[in-house]
């Protein structure tokens, strides 16, 4: 129906679709039974609402507010995105035994290894809290590098990384108000900026690059990954972080 509507698949995302006319680009975003529509061409959004309800048993929500646990603020400076109800919920599930927060999610240098700890009896508890994580960091950069190691340990977790987990849930109680800003007076500029650490992981040396884009003043995309190759010079990890980058982007 979506297709048929006169919408084209996005090269970039399978769930997003775009139609463009003389009067404006409409995007749809769907994903199983929930969607969104929005774009600057509102007669062509009525048709297709009007084209789903003929066909689908549909209920049109207004503005968009929450969308898979994503909280959507719109006011006349821009909109915001957050998932501050998830944290909560994720907490609940945690059951953390007592009311600290820590002021970052990991420690400086932290070089963790399979061997830390003793093994988890059940490691189902780590498995759902690592995934949960991993949704959560959409809309939590802040939270994307320590994730991205401690999901290196799923298959065999032990009592030392689950400690770790614990440690950015407390991270997490503490900043479970912050959120992303994207200003409607912002600027169309490009800014990206790479790094990466060199041979940080102890296990093969390889180094942990990671970039961030921004558009204006609004942070768009972001992305922690594992280097494939070991690098001989910090300068050549950081080397590899840029063109990852690159080929992210461009």
């Amino acid at each position: 129906m979506v297709t048929a509507a006169g919408f084209s698949p996005s090269f970039h995302d399978p769930a997003l679709f775009v139609h463009t006319s003389p009067r404006g680009r409409t995007l749809l975003l769907l994903y199983v039974d929930d969607m969104i529509i929005t774009g600057d061409d509102p007669e062509y959004i009525a048709f297709v609402k009007a084209r789903l309800r003929d066909q689908f048993l549909m209920t049109d929500l207004g503005h968009l507010r929450y969308f898979l646990g994503i909280k959507v603020l719109s006011t006349s400076d821009g909109f915001s995105i957050s998932q501050e109800k998830y944290i909560q919920d994720l907490l609940a599930r945690a059951a953390l035994g007592d009311e600290r927060t820590v002021e970052t999610p990991m420690e400086l240098n932290v070089k963790l290894r399979p061997t830390d700890g003793d093994p988890l009896p059940n490691p189902t508890r780590y498995r759902h809290l690592v995934g949960s994580l991993v949704y959560l960091a959409i809309t939590r950069p802040d939270i994307s590098y320590p994730v991205h190691i401690l999901s290196q340990f799923v298959s065999a977790p032990t009592t030392v990384h689950y400690s770790h987990i614990l440690r950015v849930l407390r991270y997490l109680r503490g900043t479970i108000t912050r959120r992303l800003f994207f200003p409607s007076s912002s600027s169309l500029q490009l800014q990206c900026y790479s790094d990466a650490t060199w041979a940080s992981d102890p296990r093969d040396r390889r180094s942990l690059p990671a970039y961030c884009v921004f558009l204006g003043g609004s942070l768009v995309a972001w992305k922690t990954k594992k280097q494939v190759a070991v690098s001989r010079l910090s300068v050549e990890a950081e080397l590899r972080a840029m063109a990852l980058l690159i080929a992210e982007v461009t």
